[in-house]
């Protein structure tokens, strides 16, 4: 999830987003069964370094949610207070560990006072040409 959903989404807000701004998005990554879905949070924190904030969660899709009336709602795909849906501390961990390590993190992940793990890494944007 890190490298596939988690690390490009990072790097398309930070070319979106102006400097001095928090921005953030909502990505999923899954098949059939379940979706693994990532909360991110991204501001530049000094120059060449933006602070990356990430909750993860899954939503469980299986066809006997279906077959049994109670499909998943929008809400479990997103956190409070938009949506319904809890951070999980253990997979949230993992996600930002091998984001760490991809993105050469300068300290390891701290616990923020709002369910995420938050990491500083070290990024220069060049521009496409």
């Amino acid at each position: 999830m890190a490298r596939a959903v988690v690390e490009p989404a990072v790097l398309e807000l930070t070319r979106q987003y102006p400097r001095g701004r928090s921005f953030s998005t909502t990505v999923a990554f899954g098949g059939d069964d379940f979706s693994m879905c990532a909360h991110i949070r991204a501001q530049w924190a000094a120059p060449g370094q933006v602070r990356i904030a990430l909750a993860c969660w899954t939503v469980n899709k299986d066809a006997a949610r279906f077959l049994g009336g109670s499909p998943p709602a929008q809400e479990e795909m997103r956190l409070p207070p938009e949506g319904t849906a809890e951070w999980d501390e253990e997979l949230t961990s993992r996600v930002i560990g091998h984001l760490a390590a991809r993105m050469n993190a300068l300290a390891p992940a701290r616990p923020t006072t709002d369910a995420h793990l938050t990491i500083t890494v070290p990024l220069t944007l060049t521009q496409p040409g």
